[in-house]
């Protein structure tokens, strides 16, 4: 079905991506496979969204609990391992659905990954030592300074590689995925989800409330329990180092809704920018229309226009 494309869900973090899978999962046999940066750590349930339970129980995932949070994991390795989940989902029969709001991950998909260029291994460390010490917003901005394509998305852990290759290798890190890049594994059919942006913070707010409701500090608590180092590259994100910050006594508890609900703003702004410009979708759907409605669209437009 569908021609030998693939059918991608993109859009901001809260805008309901999950719950249009599983609408269009009532009428379709498919999997999902997340693309989602934060989601492939272990142990992280709450802080990064997971689906539930329930809703794995509905229909299978793939891609999710991939590494423990304190081991590195690339768009590109992301890339080599989704794509034969894939090939396996529709040797089975079944619908493979692309769901996330990783732009690189789905980058990584659609266009190919590149391969890593050697760097000298002392120089390398070195220059990690120098940047361990500086803070999310001036890796961000030394990380623009020598890529212009870098484009200010993603954690700290992006924001150091880039400046890494950047200054190992003279070239910037946009050279070398343009230029040491291998295909891509999908041929994509994109349907990117919007809502106006009030209710998009008004969903972001009850996910943030929600959070901390159900155990954010104590997840994350629980984490570094078990051996996840607070610098490790899965402790980075949002909601999860505004908990780490709560443990170490550097943000007071009663602000943790706000510093969370402000850097998803953020980031959730990052990721339509991103989205807006960067892909071509084939359908735009405003979603604060029900997820049924949603499906119904998107099955209607995806039996007209896949030939």
């Amino acid at each position: 079905m569908g021609g030998g494309r693939t059918l991608v869900i993109v859009g901001p973090t809260a805008v309901g991506k999950t719950a249009l899978a599983l609408a269009l999962a009532e009428r379709w046999s498919l999997d999902v496979v997340s693309a989602d940066s934060r989601q492939v750590y272990t142990g992280l349930d709450i802080a990064t969204a997971k689906p539930t339970p329930r809703e794995r129980q509905r229909v299978p995932h793939h891609m999710l609990d991939v590494v423990a949070p304190g081991e590195r994991y690339s768009a590109g390795r992301y890339a080599l391992e989704a794509g034969p989940v894939l090939a396996s989902i529709g040797a089975a029969g079944r619908m493979p659905v692309v769901v996330g709001g990783t732009g690189l991950y789905i980058r990584a998909l659609t266009d190919g990954l590149f391969v890593e260029p050697t760097m000298d291994a002392p120089a390398r460390e070195g220059l990690a030592g120098i940047t361990a010490g500086m803070d999310h917003a001036s890796l961000v901005r030394w990380a623009s300074r020598l890529d212009r394509r870098f484009g200010g998305t993603g954690g700290r852990h992006r924001a150091q590689r880039a400046i890494e290759i950047a200054l190992l290798t003279g070239q910037p890190l946009s050279w070398w995925q343009r230029t040491a890049a291998t295909h891509g594994v999908i041929d994509p059919w994109v349907v990117r989800l919007t809502v106006p942006r009030a209710v998009l913070h008004r969903r972001i707010r009850q996910r943030t409330e929600e959070m901390i409701t159900r155990g954010l500090v104590e997840e994350v608590e629980a984490a570094i329990a078990d051996g996840a180092p607070v610098t490790g590259p899965g402790m980075d994100g949002i909601g999860v180092r505004e908990a780490v910050q709560v443990l170490q006594g550097t943000l007071p508890r009663e602000q943790l809704a706000d510093a969370v609900l402000i850097a998803t703003r953020q980031y959730a702004k990052r990721q339509e920018t991103w989205f807006r410009h960067q892909l071509d979708p084939a359908l735009t759907l405003d979603a604060t229309r029900a997820p049924a409605h949603l499906a119904d669209a998107v099955i209607t437009a995806w039996e007209q226009r896949i030939t």
